[in-house]
């Protein structure tokens, strides 16, 4: 079961598995939140193993139903609100759904699994962001750093990544988590910096930057990082954490002007124009200064390495968005809700 699978990280996760693994039937559990689209698994919605089941994971009936029903045997776990500013403007549902939702998927995979466990695995995708902020230069994360969150998204996630080892502790469970750095691609909602910025050039709509725009984060292709989960659920070893990084770090202003160049010349407008359409901004609350990893642990212990630069990752990501731009309405607009009750109603 992959919870989340309808959303940006999740849906490529799910083609990666149902195309990949033939063997298994992927269970998409999702709640179609306003984030959640099956529009992005067109592709593979009518593959003999892929089922599609909708549901919140903090509704301990549905997701047991889930796990008798179709006899689970294996959890990657990406559902969660994801959103910095969301988070800053109501907490409690990020409790809700980060804590205590993975704290229901964690206590009916334990009862599920009591007594037969073997071969049962559950495996916690998070963030960095669980990690607090790196100085302006030197240092990165890894598995041993401490946690020192700093928003209320970061707290809900470190909160769930502890109740993950202590359910492997305690009961015996085979977990693993895994800790990634900022990922881009397509498919991703437009509330995130890549895709919001390309549509706000499209539209030539200002594009706001918080601060002064040195804050930097690490990037990672998402089908660099669907390759990593997909390492890690099948080789990782478990109780273990895996720091899944890009080895890129960008200044956010860099990024935007990255972003500026890239659509530009796809829109076929003289080079840099919409630099006019930068926005500098008050600062986030509890903005961190600088996010990097260092993933020599999955690189040394299961072979994985990032293998998309950024120049031609986010060329692929800004041609996949200009090229979608139905689909980006479509989000923008809130009418791809009419496509979930048409197509699935309430299941």
């Amino acid at each position: 079961m992959i919870t989340g699978g309808a959303g940006f990280i999740g849906s490529h996760l799910v083609r990666r598995m149902v195309l990949r693994h033939p063997e298994y039937r992927i269970i998409n559990f999702d709640a179609l939140t306003y984030a959640g689209n099956l529009a992005n698994l067109d592709d593979v919605c009518c593959r003999p193993n892929y089922v599609f089941v909708r549901g919140d994971i903090c509704d301990m009936a549905v997701v047991r139903d889930t796990f008798d029903r179709y006899d689970i045997d294996g959890v990657i776990h990406l559902a969660a609100e994801s959103h910095v500013d969301r988070s800053i403007d109501d907490p409690l549902i990020f409790a809700r759904t980060n804590v205590m939702g993975t704290l229901t998927l964690l206590e009916v995979a334990r009862r599920k699994w009591a007594g037969g466990s073997s071969g049962c695995r559950f495996h916690h995708v998070s963030t960095d962001e669980v990690f607090g902020a790196l100085p302006a230069a030197g240092g990165a994360f890894d598995e041993l750093t401490r946690y020192d969150p700093h928003s209320p998204y970061s707290a809900s996630k470190a909160s769930s990544d502890h109740f993950v080892r202590a359910f492997g502790d305690t009961y015996g469970m085979d977990t693993v988590v895994t800790n990634c750095t900022n990922n881009y691609g397509p498919y991703q909602f437009p509330e995130k910096l890549i895709p919001l910025f390309v549509n706000n050039i499209r539209h030539r709509r200002p594009l706001p930057v918080y601060g002064n725009g040195e804050n930097v984060r690490d990037w990672l292709f998402v089908e660099d990082h669907v390759q990593a989960l997909d390492k890690v659920f099948h080789e990782g070893r478990s109780g273990e954490s895996y720091a899944i990084g890009g080895r890129c770090e960008v200044r956010n202003i860099d990024m935007v002007r990255m972003l500026v160049r890239l659509t530009d010349a796809m829109l076929g407008r003289p080079a840099g124009e919409s630099e006019s359409l930068i926005r500098f901004v008050t600062d986030r609350a509890g903005h961190d200064l600088r996010y990097a990893m260092d993933c020599s642990k999955i690189e040394r212990e299961l072979g994985w390495k990032p293998q998309t630069d950024i120049e031609q990752g986010l060329a692929r990501t800004v041609k996949w968005y200009l090229d979608n731009t139905e689909w980006l309405d479509d989000v923008t607009s809130g009418r791809y809700a009419e496509y979930y009750e048409k197509m699935y109603g309430n299941r």
